[in-house]
């Protein structure tokens, strides 16, 4: 009994020091996105968007779990070809729970994402992003993305779109090329928008700036007979 007493503040001493870490841990990550909204001339904000999921819903990454909303914040522009796209950027929250009665535990994850306004509307969807295992899985079955002529190419990564054509013409070999040399993100482009993210972890300021640079050599990338039949539909 006495032995209890005495880890009871001990406990509470580390519990204390574990808050006041990661305070002192969101502050830096705090002041190292506003220098980079300073040093690119984007807005920050840090403060939580929990209206996010629901104006970006249409992005399976923002649908995940529970509890979720954004984050530290920018808003600027990318530079894509001689334009400047409207752009946001920053973190994302959400929780998983699973289990029941004693076994019931929740899990928290963090990610952080790029999200562009594309000049082009209407568009069809192109999902890009690196294999997994289940997309082996349900190959099985018949559920298959689209096969480029690059074996190594379709082998790496899972790509969906409803207009193949569509697909076929964006992911040229020069694309494929790029794709496979970078440490390329997950790219799904929906309603106009593109989101890019790993949805693994957040990044540090050099690798928000790395995802602008992949986002700006993706797009001007794309055959130029594909932007005139975009720039025509708008």
């Amino acid at each position: 009994m006495e032995l209890a007493f005495l880890l009871i503040p001990i406990v509470l001493v580390l519990v204390i020091c574990g808050v006041y870490y990661s305070y002192l841990q969101q502050k830096k990550r705090r002041e190292e996105l506003r220098r980079l909204a300073d040093e690119l001339g984007w807005q920050f904000e840090p403060q939580s968007d929990y209206d996010h999921d629901e104006e970006y819903g249409h992005f399976e990454i923002f649908r995940r779990g529970h509890s979720r909303y954004a984050y530290n914040t920018l808003h600027g522009s990318v530079a894509v070809d001689g334009g400047n796209w409207p752009a946001k950027m920053g973190d994302f929250h959400y929780k998983v729970t699973s289990g029941s009665g004693k076994n019931r535990s929740t899990s928290t994850y963090r990610f952080s994402y790029l999200m562009l306004r594309l000049p082009y509307q209407p568009m069809p969807e192109l999902l890009i992003r690196r294999e997994g295992m289940f997309d082996s899985l349900a190959s099985l079955f018949g559920f298959d993305d689209i096969d480029f002529e690059s074996a190594e190419f379709s082998r790496r990564f899972f790509v969906k779109s409803p207009d193949k054509r569509f697909a076929y013409d964006v992911i040229h070999t020069g694309m494929m090329e790029f794709l496979l040399a970078a440490d390329a993100p997950m790219v799904d482009i929906e309603r106009g928008g593109c989101c890019l993210s790993d949805g693994r972890g957040t990044w540090t300021p050099h690798e928000f700036r790395a995802t602008i640079e992949f986002a700006s050599e993706f797009f001007r990338l794309w055959p130029q007979h594909v932007v005139a039949q975009l720039e025509h539909k708008v």
